[in-house]
């Protein structure tokens, strides 16, 4: 009678400690798409090490590359009440016309400004009608309405919260409308900001269409809009895989080398891939894909304030194709800041980054 009762516990206690062996053993490759944890303690290896690389605690979460000193110096002031760092820097955007800056300025300055605008405010009430405290003004209202809504899914949201975020998004709307009539000629920014509007209301695809018709006639291969864009035409928002996918190529296809273009195909596959292998990212089309990026990134401005960004998702592409050498070479120019994708998808985004980091220079020594 006991071996009975035995077997009846012990099979399937057999049963569940094999799935988990296999569970372990697939992770070591494919565990970057559940996004699983590590429990155990971290030790650098000695190939990062040599390379002086980081351990996840040393890992900036907060942003993709180390923040430019003159941005740095206008958030740090904007916190402390002071505008004038901020408005310099949107003057001087507009007169070099350089609009991927100007955007990036306007993203970074406009998070400060949904927490506390009391120095907006203030660069409002000195010059008014400013084009870049418009822009900032605008933006920020989008921040703001995200903050009121929150990060939880929609059963965990409170019809207070659902109200509050459609009703500031709504008034966004009309900032951005402003911040476009008292825009720089040719500046892209205003409609840049609009997309993340556009999201958030549901605005149709026509008038979706509308907004980067005027966004493309100014700028048509800013980065931040068509990564913007291929959020609202992806499966998850307002569109659908075909769009997403169809949206990226032509992006692709049609921009300049050193534009970053070419990162939008890679995105559009990795924002709908369900699989649960890495075979998916191992195709003959995936590995020309990556190639035209390494390209596209080699031409590119060494300054470009998203330049980084796609070399975190060359990293992620070129450890999964066992391409380890180049992999190991992504790596260690972003080092040291994980705030991209796709480790922000993960629950610790330095521990992912880290994990497949120290996988492909494990790959890459043992091939030497």
């Amino acid at each position: 009678m006991l071996w009975i009762v035995l077997a009846v516990i012990g099979v399937p206690l057999l049963l569940i400690g094999l799935y988990f062996a296999k569970a372990i053993v697939q992770g070591a490759a494919e565990g970057w798409r559940e996004g699983s944890e590590e429990s155990t303690e971290y030790e650098l290896p000695a190939e990062a090490a040599a390379l002086g690389l980081l351990p996840p605690e040393r890992q900036n979460t907060d942003t993709a590359a180390p923040v430019p000193a003159d941005l740095a110096a206008a958030v740090a002031a904007a916190k402390a009440g002071d505008w004038q760092p901020a408005a310099a820097l949107f003057d001087e955007t507009a007169s070099v016309r350089d609009w991927e800056r100007r955007t990036s300025h306007c993203e970074a300055l406009a998070d400060v400004a949904a927490e506390d605008d009391t120095w907006l405010l203030a660069w409002e009430a000195a010059r008014v009608d400013d084009p870049g405290a418009a822009l900032v003004r605008a933006r920020s209202t989008v921040f703001l309405a995200w903050n009121i809504r929150g990060g939880k899914r929609a059963q965990y949201t409170t019809g207070e919260q659902f109200e509050g975020f459609h009703r500031v998004l709504a008034q966004s709307r009309e900032e951005h409308a402003r911040a476009a009539a008292l825009a720089v000629e040719g500046d892209p920014s205003p409609y840049v900001g609009e997309i993340w509007t556009a999201l958030g209301l549901g605005y149709p695809n026509s008038e979706m269409d509308r907004l980067w018709k005027e966004l493309t006639d100014r700028a048509p291969h800013h980065y931040e809009a068509h990564f913007s864009a291929l959020q609202y035409w992806c499966k998850k928002w307002r569109g659908s895989e075909r769009l997403a996918r169809d949206f990226a190529a032509r992006a692709a296809e049609q921009a300049p080398l050193g534009s970053l273009m070419t990162a939008f195909p890679l995105i559009a596959h990795f924002e709908h891939d369900e699989s649960d292998s890495a075979e998916a990212d191992r195709t003959p089309e995936m590995r020309s894909l990556v190639d035209a990026a390494l390209t596209d990134v080699a031409a590119a401005d060494p300054a470009h304030p998203r330049l980084a960004e796609v070399r975190h998702l060359l990293a992620f592409y070129l450890c999964l194709q066992d391409r380890d050498e180049a992999a190991v070479e992504q790596f260690r120019l972003v080092d040291g800041y994980v705030n991209a994708l796709p480790w922000r998808y993960r629950g610790d985004k330095a521990a992912e980054f880290c994990r497949m980091r120290d996988l492909s220079l494990a790959n890459a020594a043992a091939a030497n």
